[in-house]
């Protein structure tokens, strides 16, 4: 018996030391959590900003008393010039005011327009994406004069709603203020009397955009005039763009692009049509593009931009040692033989199966082409970040890349093109898109020459690249074969797109076999918004996966 109370009992105090262990573990464990969600709700906040943008200093007058007006309600902010702030920190940014003033031309002063120029290309960079700044909560007042009319606080206005598209919200509405005829001081005194109690109440406006649009902030007369600018014009970055598609419906001016495209229309010089129409022209010069004779253009690249502020460069600088703010891209042909479903060009660009158009010289090509991008390059002086050696070095370009748009292989001396760039010591990769296999072979060797292989069978080549050719196949499988007789560095370039060209891995080994390429680049393809345009709302992503030819491509 007494045995018998003795295990009982033993097993009553092993029964409560497990217990008490239970409850201990569980008491720690939920104090661990406690103390982690303490040191994690901890961390410092980051302050706000105050960014002005001034010339005269009316704008940075403001700024500081806006500056002493929320530190005496016991909100601190940094005061900072636009100048010499990078816009690149913006994303890391949770609040900030700007005041900005509106210079001449509708256009932001000297020192500011960096920021304003970075703000408008990420818009319209399909890279960047429309979240860029979400969770940025932002306030603009504007320092302009009504004289000007429609330019009035341009810039304010333009800032409102870039950071708008870029997943930005608003706290307060835009404030206006006229230096000439109105009441500056009591229109800002009355915006700041808004930012105060906002930051002090917590609360913003709704969804970032007030909801009666007051205060000058893009109303609907103006938002309809960008439309209709739009439909007018169809312009459309043709590379930097940000799922912004243009309407379906076929414009006049469209229809006068493809007019002229197709033979029909009167860019004729000499009795020799061009193949740049003033239309093209004018859409290709509104996105930036720099327009070299009547066939050939030259464009920054946002890479040669980002290495010349130090900030790193495209995938040839990561799998090729390219310097990309040596890089100067460009095409001497802007036309092409395909009109591919994910070119991001949206097809403003002319059509040909061959060249019938008007031929400037290919020195003249190279020299304007080196002119024009050492023109932009210089544009970059006191951009933050650059410095003088990369940009002493940036003037002299080392590289070309022939892929900026179009079909550069079509260029009837696209060979003497080739040697004038290897004369001045300047490297060349070639992207062709397969359907010239003749131009292939007489191709002179290049530092890399490219063919896009945008489909592994028939039918979903002519579904994805739509080509003009009705022999189209014919003219891929040769040109593969073709490159494989190049005896030079060759390269598979595959865009590619789910749903569309993803899947026949199969098909594609075989394609490898055919032009024994000796590298392998496959860029991937996303989707940027739900548009009822076209399959054009998805654009090639920069990232590379690249395979050397004694990888398994399998």
């Amino acid at each position: 018996m007494p045995s018998s109370l003795s295990s009982i009992s033993a097993r009553v105090t092993l029964l409560a030391l497990f217990s008490a262990t239970t409850f201990y573990f569980l008491y720690k464990s939920r104090r661990l959590r406690h103390l982690k969600s303490l040191t994690l709700s901890s961390k410092p906040i980051p302050r706000g900003k105050i960014l002005f943008v001034s010339q005269t200093g009316t704008s940075k007058t403001l700024a500081h008393r806006l500056h002493n007006l929320l530190a005496s309600n016991g909100v601190v902010f940094d005061l900072v010039d636009a100048q010499s702030y990078d816009p690149e920190d913006l994303p890391k940014e949770t609040l900030v005011l700007i005041v900005a003033s509106t210079w001449e031309d509708g256009n932001p002063p000297p020192g500011a327009r960096f920021f304003a120029t970075w703000l408008a290309e990420s818009v319209k960079d399909f890279r960047v994406g429309a979240l860029l700044l979400k969770g940025f909560r932002f306030g603009v007042f504007g320092v302009g004069s009504r004289v000007y009319g429609e330019r009035f606080n341009a810039v304010a206005k333009g800032l409102v709603k870039q950071i708008r598209d870029l997943g930005g919200s608003e706290i307060v509405a835009l404030g206006e203020g006229d230096v000439d005829g109105g009441e500056l001081d009591l229109d800002f005194e009355k915006w700041c009397e808004k930012v105060v109690g906002v930051l002090k109440g917590g609360k913003g406006l709704e969804n970032g955009v007030n909801g009666d649009l007051e205060c000058g902030v893009y109303d609907s007369e103006e938002e309809s005039e960008g439309e209709s600018d739009l439909e007018e014009e169809e312009i459309v970055d043709l590379e930097d763009i940000a799922g912004k598609v243009p309407p379906r419906k076929k414009t006049a001016a469209a229809a006068a692009a493809e007019s002229d495209a197709n033979g029909n229309g009167n860019g004729k010089v000499n009795g020799q049509r061009e193949m740049v129409t003033p239309v093209i022209r004018a859409n290709l010069v509104k996105q930036g593009y720099k327009i070299i004779g009547s066939h050939s253009g030259v464009k920054i690249c946002r890479w040669t931009k980002s290495q010349l502020r130090g900030r790193g460069g495209c995938y040839k600088h990561s799998f090729y040692g390219i310097e990309s703010h040596r890089c100067m891209e460009a095409t001497p042909s802007l036309a092409c033989a395909n009109k591919c479903v994910f070119c991001w060009r949206h097809h403003t660009n002319p059509v040909g199966k061959s060249w019938q158009w008007k031929m400037d010289d290919p020195i003249d090509i190279v020299n304007t082409a080196i002119e024009l991008h050492t023109n932009m390059i210089k544009q970059m002086k006191g951009v933050p970040g650059v410095t003088l050696e990369r940009l002493n070095e940036g003037l002299t370009p080392r590289h070309c890349a022939l892929s900026l748009v179009g079909e550069p292989i079509m260029y009837p001396e696209i060979n003497a093109l080739v040697d004038e760039l290897h004369k001045r010591r300047i490297s060349t990769f070639l992207v062709t898109n397969a359907q010239f296999p003749d131009k292939i072979k007489s191709m002179k060797p290049l530092t890399q020459l490219y063919v896009s292989v945008d489909a592994a069978t028939k039918d979903s080549l002519k579904a994805i690249d739509r080509p003009l050719f009705g022999d189209f196949w014919e003219r891929f499988i040769d040109s593969l074969t073709a490159l494989k007789e190049k005896h030079q560095r060759t390269v598979y370039r595959l865009t590619l797109v789910k749903g569309w060209n993803i899947e026949d891995v199969d098909a594609y080994y075989k394609l490898f076999s055919i032009g024994e390429p000796d590298f392998v680049e496959i860029k991937g393809v996303t989707y940027c918004g739900s548009y009822a345009s076209s399959f054009s709302s998805v654009h090639p992503l920069c990232p590379h996966i690249v395979c050397g030819k004694r990888h398994s491509i399998r």
